[in-house]
């Protein structure tokens, strides 16, 4: 069994963020984002053929995409780069809290993965670093790896562009089993985030007892 992380809230989160990160890193060209911060977002039915690209975690370990990180779970999706500033963090910390009421499913049949859009930049001891300060816990992985093959991903998931910092808020959740996915543009509420979760395992339980 796995033991529960402290829950961590938005602000709390945040408000730790900026005794960590360097100054220098004040000036984020990704902050018009924030603006749309606070705007209500809804979920989008989506397509997502998922790649079995092999990928690196935040411990070094080479994993593929599709069968060994997602499987048959129902899976979170997001994209960060550790040097960001304002986006990053918020959905991170949203995250964070989605772990702290997924807990007991975390690692089983649900899991969560941020997948770097800088793969350059961000290593796997730079990923386990932002991990750590976020307090991700058991069936929370990081992801990075060669530039070819991260892109290769973020393609196939609609989260790549040619300046990373010019990626979009994005967070995806679905169901590998049924092949149901959920879009959402924005910053959806750890709220949201659970209930997608919940619907997609009822939904996977409804097709399974009509089988």
């Amino acid at each position: 069994m796995f033991s529960k992380p402290s829950f961590i809230s938005l602000g709390a989160a945040l408000g730790a963020w900026a005794l960590v990160l360097p100054p220098v890193l004040a000036h984020d060209p990704h902050a018009h984002h924030q603006q749309v911060a606070t705007q209500p977002v809804a979920a989008q039915s989506a397509r997502v053929a998922l790649p079995d690209t092999a990928l690196l975690d935040q411990d070094g370990r080479s994993l593929r995409f599709k069968s060994d990180l997602v499987g048959e779970r129902i899976v979170i999706v997001d994209f960060i780069y550790t040097t960001c500033t304002t986006v990053c963090p918020v959905v991170s910390a949203t995250l964070a809290q989605v772990q702290g009421q997924l807990v007991d499913r975390l690692g089983r049949d649900v899991a969560l993965l941020s997948v770097t859009v800088d793969s350059v930049r961000d290593t796997p001891a730079r990923l386990k670093d932002y991990a750590t300060r976020l307090g991700s816990g058991p069936g929370w992985s990081w992801l990075t790896g060669a530039k070819p093959q991260v892109d290769e991903v973020l393609k196939a998931l609609g989260a790549y562009t040619p300046n990373f910092v010019d990626h979009p808020p994005l967070v995806l959740v679905g169901d590998a089993k049924t092949g149901q996915w959920l879009r959402f543009y924005g910053f959806p509420s750890a709220e949201q985030l659970v209930k997608a979760v919940a619907d997609l395992t009822a939904a996977r339980a409804k097709a399974g007892a009509a089988g």
